[in-house]
């Protein structure tokens, strides 16, 4: 099936697009709502930060892991669709125990599991897009639009059921990720210029230390944004259905970013746009830490999410599947998220869960802000211009 967003006539556009849809739209069901669940089980700050960082530890753990199964064994799909199944399995531990330790024990096996699909998917997808990756961000939109499905229509449900109907909301959307899954076509493995590097060879380079240290800073900087923001949003008053309408607001800011990346990567080289998405995240997060009170100040910050999010992580990602090319595409995709949103956000998440009790939420967002600012310093000192910068679009 074709599409305009697509780059051939094989180009599976719907299929893709179907499981970044119902990927994203879980974490639209799970990251604002379940740490109200969690504190609604009279979890403290600190525990709750525990659990929800297990989903970053995972990050760090589980795709290089199945990146390295996935490139020895020649195979990306059956690991995607067991990821599917077993996240299914954890998530359904949650229905059955309210303890820190039964909880613990479920998220840590749904986690494992569903951190080891979006890296492979990723490489599926611009494996299918070829020499068309600036693409990405069309199919990659859709992943935003299943995320505000999922915070909008949850979070109007939860201002009229009991918090614990989310469970039930994201069993749902687990079970639509593993339908995707079923429905993914294979892509050939094409080799790409720069195919016989190794990977300690492409580590070796400045410019790629440099992205990746970056990156883990900025997901550090989102720490106290993907815990603790639904909860500041309700201490401050705000309904959930509030809630759920800024968390969309961020992601169709996203949206828009994404639709308008193709062209702009086009045209300015990467470097630059990361520089920017970074120089935002500092501005945002000190809004959101001393403005939650003002919902026009909430807003503001919450559109820099198309910057700080979508225009970041398409530019990191096309560099990344730039750098890491042939048979390392999925070592790449892998190591870009685990020391990204993986140890990053772990950092970021534990920091915040400490700062919460101590410093309190202003000064705990800011902190992202200097994580942001840290990231920014040593992105634009460590790949000089010129370096691997190229815009996306010249090879296409």
């Amino acid at each position: 099936m074709t599409t305009a967003g697509g780059s051939g006539a094989g180009l599976p556009y719907w299929r893709l697009s179907a499981y970044y849809f119902s990927y994203f739209a879980f974490v639209g069901a799970f990251s604002p709502y379940f740490t109200l669940y969690l504190k609604a089980l009279d979890f403290s700050a600190t525990e709750i930060a525990v659990l929800m960082s297990l989903m970053q530890v995972m990050r760090v753990l589980a795709p290089n892991l199945w990146g390295w199964l996935a490139e020895h064994l020649g195979v990306r799909l059956p690991i995607v669709r067991l990821s599917a199944l077993m996240s299914v399995a954890g998530f359904a531990v949650f229905f059955f125990t309210e303890s820190f330790s039964g909880i613990f024990a479920g998220m840590a096996l749904m986690s494992f599991f569903w951190a080891a699909a979006l890296p492979l998917v990723e490489s599926l997808t611009f494996a299918h897009l070829a020499t068309a990756a600036h693409r990405y961000g069309s199919i990659r939109a859709w992943g935003s639009v299943g995320f505000i499905a999922a915070v909008v229509g949850l979070g109007a449900l939860l201002d009229l059921l009991p918090i614990r109907a989310v469970l039930w909301g994201t069993t749902a959307v687990l079970g639509a990720i593993l339908v995707c899954s079923l429905l993914l076509p294979e892509a050939a493995r094409a080799a790409t210029r720069g195919a016989g590097a190794s990977l300690r060879e492409v580590l070796g380079r400045s410019e790629v230390k440099a992205l990746l240290g970056a990156c883990f800073l900025m997901s550090a900087a989102h720490g106290a944004f993907y815990v603790f923001f639904s909860i500041l949003l309700v201490d401050h008053g705000y309904g959930k259905a509030a809630v759920g309408a800024l968390w969309a607001l961020g992601v169709v800011s996203e949206i828009i970013v994404f639709m308008f990346m193709p062209r702009l990567m086009r045209r300015v080289p990467l470097r630059a746009i990361l520089l920017f998405a970074f120089c935002c995240a500092v501005v945002r997060f000190v809004l959101t830490g001393w403005g939650a009170a003002s919902v026009a100040v909430v807003a503001a910050a919450q559109v820099l999410h198309g910057v700080t999010f979508g225009a970041y992580h398409a530019a990191a990602i096309a560099a990344i599947n730039r750098w890491f090319s042939g048979r390392l595409q999925a070592r790449g995709q892998a190591l870009y998220g685990s020391l990204s949103f993986g140890a990053g956000g772990m950092l970021g998440g534990l920091v915040s869960g400490l700062g919460w009790e101590t410093i309190g939420p202003a000064w705990t967002f800011t902190l992202g802000s200097v994580f942001a600012l840290a990231g920014l310093l040593w992105l634009k000192l460590g790949w000089r211009p010129g370096l691997g910068d190229e815009v996306a679009g010249a090879r296409a």
